[in-house]
């Protein structure tokens, strides 16, 4: 494929958004077709690793991110009762992964990415369609209500229920129900201190973390029955969590029924065959979506995106570079899913058992098996982990 003159983002989200910067910065004509009024998503959080932040250095964004976000400090997994399982040292972290874990809100990211596109790139309230995927003689094309766009690569990044990987794959199943629904709430919450923490319970988790905007961001999950829903969602997370240790109490008193989103989470449990066919190429949850219980759905997104721009003339490059990664950590994500779901007693209790040990035994050795996920490289330097007194040196050749 020759070298993609005019390229098609679909979907303005964190991927889309990345995807678009790296391709424009790549030299590209690039429209990003967004079908919501606006870019603005609704309030949440997004917990950024060294991955995707060394992501994020390729197009010069990584270094805003780490000053706007909050690092990740000290904390860990505690019981509902408020004691400690296991607990974590970001200096250990940092050390061992060659960066910090950040975390700050989508919005932040999103306004930023955006600022890194010329005037006019992003079209709001624009529905696409994938008319024709296109092959090595004729351009892709794709339909909006203001007449067809002809493209050398469209990028997919239309989200779990993704109408061009129907398009492209109509025999996979799509998304499937991973048995769980989740809360989220992004407050603030003046004068009340904490440690950042993820509580598991009986088929329940929560999670307390602190914004550098002085807001909190809190989640939850629960097992649930698929479509289930409250006419008050604030008063079914205090009938849920109302008695777990502080400062689950506080925010739930401090946050107003408005404040409180919720969403069934659904996972593509049969990986696709590819991550393209044609000029087309999938990314984020199109790709690959899988629950958030290791925090890496839009990491992968932020790494499909510099990876799809490294290789935007040989997109089955692009599938053999991410579709192995990210089925292993898809899979990954179903298996703490079911961990930190548990309902057997028995069972919870020889978790809880094994975390605590694991803790007592060093920090170092919890964190061994995030080692494969965190210590990604972008296909090309420089990114900031790179060389450092600090963080040691990273300068071993790049893999996509």
């Amino acid at each position: 494929m020759a070298q993609p003159k005019r390229a098609v983002v679909i979907g303005g989200g964190i991927g889309g958004l990345t995807a678009a910067v790296a391709l424009h910065q790549a030299g590209a004509r690039v429209t990003v077709l967004e079908r919501a009024p606006s870019l603005a998503p609704v309030g949440a959080a997004i917990s950024l690793a060294p991955n995707s932040l060394r992501a994020l250095d390729v197009i010069g964004l990584g270094a805003t991110v780490r000053d706007l976000a909050a690092w990740q400090g000290d904390g860990g997994l505690r019981a509902p009762d408020g004691r400690w399982l296991s607990r974590t040292s970001a200096a250990a972290a940092q050390r061992r992964f060659g960066g910090p874990l950040v975390l700050l809100s989508r919005a932040t990211l999103i306004g930023h990415l955006a600022a890194l596109l010329p005037e006019g790139t992003v079209r709001t309230a624009a529905e696409a369609a994938l008319a024709d995927p296109g092959d090595s003689r004729r351009p892709a094309r794709v339909t909006t209500p203001d007449g067809e766009l002809e493209a050398d690569l469209v990028v997919a990044a239309d989200g779990i229920r993704s109408a061009v990987r129907r398009s492209l794959f109509p025999g996979h199943p799509g998304p499937v129900y991973s048995g769980f629904t989740t809360w989220r709430v992004m407050i603030p919450l003046p004068g009340v201190r904490f440690a950042s923490h993820e509580t598991w319970g009986r088929g329940r988790i929560w999670g307390t973390h602190p914004l550098k905007d002085g807001r909190v961001y809190a989640y939850a999950a629960a097992v649930t029955p698929e479509g289930g829903r409250s006419d008050d969602e604030r008063a079914e997370l205090l009938r849920r969590f109302g008695d777990w240790h502080d400062p689950i109490p506080a925010v739930l008193a401090a946050a107003r029924p408005e404040d409180v989103l919720r969403h069934d989470v659904r996972h593509l449990a049969r990986p696709l065959p590819a991550y393209h066919s044609g000029r087309v190429a999938l990314l984020g949850d199109a790709a690959h979506a899988m629950p958030p219980t290791l925090g890496q759905g839009g990491n992968q997104a932020i790494e499909d995106a510099i990876v799809l721009a490294h290789h935007r003339d040989d997109l089955a490059a692009y599938t053999a570079a991410r579709l192995p990664r990210t089925t292993a950590i898809a899979r990954r994500a179903v298996g703490v899913a079911r961990l930190n779901m548990l309902r057997n007693r028995a069972g919870m209790a020889v978790r809880d058992t094994v975390l605590t040990a694991l803790s007592k035994a060093g920090p170092a050795l919890f964190l061994r098996g995030f080692d494969d996920i965190a210590d990604w490289r972008p296909p090309r330097p420089p990114y900031a982990s790179v060389g450092t007194r600090e963080t040691g040196d990273f300068s071993r050749d790049a893999h996509g």
